[in-house]
């Protein structure tokens, strides 16, 4: 853990400069800034939540919401590393909670952090360890569908005094799925503070859009012939947009709805596709959505283009980003295409393929092979129907809510 500090110290001067870096390049203001080295005000007592992204803080929502019904008395800080995740908590309006940018994991910035808040205990969602952030909490911490694949593993085990200390002052400790469990134990948490599986992502319920917000959009993509490539990351759209104009050839009516991760990128992604030949259209710009392409360049509108596509690709699984979430398209109804780098979700899955319920492609042909044979009568139904299926199998154990909840007031009290 020393090690850790000394590092982390040496980074300072680095991680402040790309902090000046992004406000100068108008990526971040000011107040961003002031967010991110523990500024700003605070409301003494409250609950720190922690999530990195969008797609942790989304499947979390119904344990924010919780925490607001448990602890009435309570204000909720929750934090997240991006300005999209913020914004989103931000827009959700929820009565007693504050949405800021996670602060870096210097101990001057947490102590700063800590002076204003004084947490009386923190929540980390899925993979989020930061050593420095845990190891210097007074209040009891939380790791709630906590995610370590065998890669990670392989990494903490490493660095066994920094894992170590880290896992010291873990409390309590939910797994996603019973091999992340097996994996924190080897690394050194005491089994007596191991929860049970919490698998908040199967178990979120994306609103179902509604007549008004589909508009003109259902007159113009019909589900059948409209493919979502979904959190699409850097290094995939080129791929997807290869093994779109393939397909395309053999289904001449296939149209593509290409919702990026971070639509900051909008303008690289549109260079792209416009690289592959093909006409676009955009969200933001409020283009007549009759071209090839409809670059969904939005945020909060995922749910949105579920509904509009017969099958998804899942972003992040063509490039080593571990693949998002595969139960949100299948909730929506949607067949699931993904990559191979699923360590995010590997049991997941691992089922699916296993039960022909998902079809795994490694490049664009791949991609333009697996459109073509869902075209074929009853085959995305069919594929979306076990899907279904094998995704209420996975989470038949429920969300843990009632568990995490009965952990936390075990150490701060209703």
């Amino acid at each position: 853990m020393r090690l850790y500090r000394i590092l982390i110290t040496l980074a300072a001067p680095f991680l402040l400069g790309l902090l000046l870096w992004r406000w100068l390049g108008r990526r971040e203001s000011l107040a961003d800034l002031t967010q991110r080295l523990g500024g700003g005000e605070g409301a003494p007592g409250a609950i720190w939540l922690h999530g990195a992204s969008n797609g942790e803080l989304t499947s979390a929502r119904r344990l924010i919401e919780a925490l607001l019904d448990v602890f009435p008395d309570r204000a909720l800080v929750i934090t997240a590393n991006t300005t999209t995740a913020r914004d989103m908590v931000r827009g959700w309006g929820l009565a007693r909670v504050s949405a800021r940018l996670a602060p870096l994991d210097l101990r001057p910035v947490l102590a700063r952090f800590r002076a204003r808040w004084r947490p009386a205990a923190l929540v980390v969602l899925e993979n989020e360890l930061w050593p420095n952030r845990i190891a210097t909490m007074d209040g009891p911490v939380l790791a709630v569908s906590a995610r370590m694949s065998d890669r990670s593993a392989a990494r903490w085990a490493r660095r066994p005094g920094v894992m170590g200390a880290m896992l010291a002052r873990i409390d309590w400790l939910a797994p996603q799925d019973d091999a992340s469990g097996q994996r924190f134990v080897q690394l050194g948490l005491e089994p007596a503070r191991l929860g049970p599986v919490t698998r908040f992502k199967q178990a979120v319920s994306l609103p179902s859009p509604t007549v008004e917000e589909l508009g003109e959009l259902a007159v113009f993509f019909d589900r059948h012939d409209t493919v979502l490539a979904a959190s699409t990351h850097a290094g995939e759209e080129a791929e997807v947009l290869r093994g779109f104009a393939q397909a395309r050839a053999a289904r001449p009516g296939l149209r593509l709805i290409l919702a990026p991760r971070h639509p900051r990128r909008a303008e690289e992604v549109a260079g792209l596709i416009r690289a592959e030949g093909l006409e676009l259209a955009t969200r933001s710009g409020g283009a007549r959505p009759d071209a090839p392409v409809y670059l969904a360049d939005t945020l909060g509108e995922m749910a949105l283009w579920y509904a509009l596509a017969g099958a998804t690709f899942v972003g992040g699984s063509l490039v080593e980003r571990g693949g998002h979430t595969p139960f949100e398209p299948i909730q929506a109804g949607s067949a699931v295409l993904h990559g191979p780098h699923v360590a995010n979700f590997a049991e997941a899955y691992g089922a699916l393929d296993a039960g022909q319920a998902a079809l795994p492609v490694v490049d664009g042909a791949g991609l333009a092979r697996a459109l073509i044979e869902l075209a074929e009568p009853g085959a995305a139904q069919q594929q979306t129907d076990r899907a279904t299926r094998i995704a209420t199998e996975l989470g038949a154990g429920g969300d843990g809510i009632a568990q995490i909840l009965a952990a936390l007031r075990d150490r701060i009290g209703a």
